[in-house]
């Protein structure tokens, strides 16, 4: 059930990235076959696997040219925020289809039915997720290429020469399960701020139906 919802959030995800940054300045991801809809492209295995099982993940990183961009900083922080960006966008819109389709239940009382609603709800749950996960200040994470962009600049060039390394705790983290009870935290607060736009949706669906 989850491996439709977590391609399509993954997907969009390094798009988000690699068109930013080309509308920036930098052709390094267009030139890599980035800018693409084709999952495959983006999708790195075990990150995959992480997010459809434990609901956090990662993908192949959107290969980036700073000093492409007229802002270097600016550009990055830019480039790295449009990924969870674009997933805070794809919950939204999911939370909305899944509000405007759940008063329809009554109407189609259908095992489809049901597992249209609940893809509707995944996408939006996994989207988040991903999003938030992205943004913890871990490297090679998003966040940490916004912190990293508010640090000096000696600062900031040591930490981006050993981003790398960063994929070693960011591991090590996952699988001892503290990024996953912290970002389940974050999940569960960031779901009640949003669970207004379902209601929205459901009130439109509702106006419909009678």
């Amino acid at each position: 059930m989850a491996v439709i919802p977590a391609t399509l959030c993954v997907t969009l995800h390094e798009l988000a990235h690699g068109y930013v940054a080309y509308l920036l300045g930098d052709n390094t991801a267009k030139r890599a076959g980035r800018l693409t809809l084709n999952p495959l492209r983006h999708i790195d295995p075990w990150g995959f696997v992480m997010l459809v099982v434990a609901h956090i993940g990662w993908a192949k990183p959107v290969p980036v040219n700073m000093r492409s961009f007229k802002n270097p900083r600016q550009g990055m922080a830019l480039t790295a925020l449009a990924g969870p960006g674009m997933n805070l966008l794809i919950a939204v819109v999911f939370l909305f289809l899944y509000g405007f389709a759940v008063p329809f239940s009554s109407v189609y009382e259908t095992t489809a039915w049901r597992t249209v609603l609940q893809l509707f709800y995944t996408t939006a749950h996994l989207s988040l997720g991903l999003g938030l996960f992205n943004l913890l200040p871990i490297p090679p994470l998003d966040g940490s290429k916004v912190l990293f962009s508010l640090l000096p600049d000696a600062a900031y060039l040591f930490l981006m020469r050993y981003e790398r390394y960063g994929f070693i705790v960011l591991y090590l983290l996952a699988f001892s399960g503290v990024t996953g009870s912290i970002v389940s935290t974050l999940l569960d607060a960031a779901l009640r701020v949003l669970m207004p736009v379902a209601w929205v949706g459901a009130n439109l669906a509702t106006s419909f139906i009678l």
